[in-house]
């Protein structure tokens, strides 16, 4: 463990008042003092990071790796996904499949046909990536139909959150299950048989609830702040606009696949020719891949001059740069609580009341996903710390640890707020101020968490009695 993984000035205690008095401090700041969300989040990553013993000499780079670290996994997806969005939504695309899509399911299952999609791109692709992809359509059918933009993008947003939490080849669950020891295969049927109720639950029944509580119009952030391009419009064929929505999604489902492949034992990952696939599905690739074929195929193709191309695709960054800042500032504060070692020190403390692994392992995933936002870091800290009682135990059956991993899994999503990045991703795409997201996306995630561990535990507990 390194210096900065572990406070040694302060106890678990302290560690927990500080974390406490920064969240209600960012708060109070962005919702009261109306200060932007930005500058909101440096001032109490700053103030957080002194007031947990942090040394002087890594101030500065323990916030610059957190901001940093968040923008590698991040600008590249907006930028590239914003991107596409743009070329969709201005040359037609977007409004021609959203015509086919009402059209095929109609009106009022628009919104379940959208949640239907993004649970199955959501199998491959990660949760920021898929719903960058997916926004474009998600703006058109909100525009076409009227109503809250909530009702259609918030079934959608759970749609991926609960199948990258839940089910491999993401990250998350294939390590969870790589350090407890479960199969992959039995991760994967059960994490389905946990995400897709779950969706329904928190996706379907709260989606629609807060799409009728909340008013929200659709965002213009896709749709560019300068020019005219009008000349860019070609109403493409549906065809194409299914090939560069999907094509990202085989790609980076040869990254996510082979990986997945690779820990089950049935490839290596030394063999070049699995290395060079999965350089393909990298997702910042395979979002780039996408983009110039898009280009081509909107533009070159339809004869548009290359700088009528070029000022589309330029005018798609504008909108997106608050997006990206504020994006990373949130990781920025996440990454100072992770520093500070409240994660650790927290977890480590849960570990030894003695509660039953399953519910020990959803609390102290939920409390460290709390305390310090990713749920990444959540899901991989309480299944390390669990790791010696479960891989020393011969008591639990196969079923059991896919259902522990599963537990975990859940609480590592518990109620994601203001320390976490994805929170102001949804936040700035979705037009929402902090104090809608919180009622909304926040609630929602801590109802997938807690739906997520009660069919989680009632696995476990049907596997027992067998």
């Amino acid at each position: 463990m390194t210096d900065l993984e572990m406070n040694w000035v302060l106890g678990t205690p302290a560690l927990l008042g500080v974390a406490a008095g920064a969240i209600a401090v960012l708060l109070v700041l962005i919702m009261k003092f109306k200060v932007h969300a930005f500058l909101s989040l440096i001032i109490v990553s700053l103030l957080t990071a002194v007031a947990t013993g942090i040394p002087t000499a890594r101030l500065m780079p323990t916030l610059l790796e957190g901001f940093g670290g968040t923008l590698a996994g991040v600008a590249l997806l907006v930028g590239l996904g914003a991107m596409l969005g743009r070329m969709l939504e201005t040359s037609g695309g977007a409004q021609v499949l959203t015509d086919a899509l009402i059209t095929r399911f109609g009106e009022r299952r628009a919104p379940i046909a959208l949640a239907v999609a993004s649970l199955m791109l959501g199998f491959p692709i990660f949760f920021d990536a898929g719903l960058v992809v997916m926004l474009p359509i998600i703006f058109a059918v909100a525009r076409r139909l009227g109503g809250s933009f909530l009702g259609y993008a918030f079934p959608s947003a759970v749609a991926f959150s609960v199948m990258h939490i839940f089910v491999p080849p993401h990250p998350g669950p294939v390590a969870a299950t790589g350090l407890l020891g479960a199969d992959v295969g039995l991760v994967l049927i059960f994490g389905l048989l946990v995400a897709l109720p779950t969706w329904y639950v928190v996706g379907h029944l709260f989606g629609g609830y807060v799409g009728r509580k909340y008013d929200i119009p659709v965002p213009a952030i896709l749709r560019g702040s300068t020019g005219d391009f009008t000349e860019f419009a070609s109403a493409p064929r549906v065809g194409i606009i299914m090939t560069l929505l999907l094509l990202p999604i085989g790609l980076i489902f040869l990254n996510t696949g082979l990986n997945m492949a690779a820990t089950a034992g049935l490839v290596s990952l030394d063999d070049a020719w699995v290395q060079v696939l999965r350089a393909i599905g990298e997702t910042p690739v395979a979002l780039l891949i996408t983009v110039v074929l898009a280009m081509a195929l909107l533009g070159w193709k339809k004869r548009k001059s290359a700088t009528l191309v070029e000022s589309v695709v330029d005018s798609a960054l504008g909108p997106v740069s608050a997006v990206i800042l504020i994006t990373g500032a949130g990781g920025m504060f996440g990454g100072v609580l992770r520093a500070s070692g409240i994660g650790t020190a927290l977890a480590e403390s849960l570990d030894a009341i003695g509660l039953p692994v399953i519910v020990a392992g959803f609390v102290i995933a939920a409390l460290v996903r709390i305390a310090q936002g990713s749920a990444t870091v959540a899901l991989t800290t309480t299944a390390a710390l669990l790791q010696p009682v479960v891989m020393g135990s011969p008591a639990f059956n196969p079923v059991e640890l896919a259902a522990i991993v599963l537990a975990l899994a859940a609480g590592s999503v518990f109620a994601g707020h203001v320390n976490d990045s994805g929170f102001w991703l949804v936040s700035r795409f979705f037009g929402m101020d902090t104090k809608t997201t919180l009622k909304t996306w926040t609630v929602g995630q801590a109802l997938v968490g807690i739906v997520g561990f009660t069919i989680a535990a009632a696995i476990y507990l049907l596997a027992s009695l067998l």
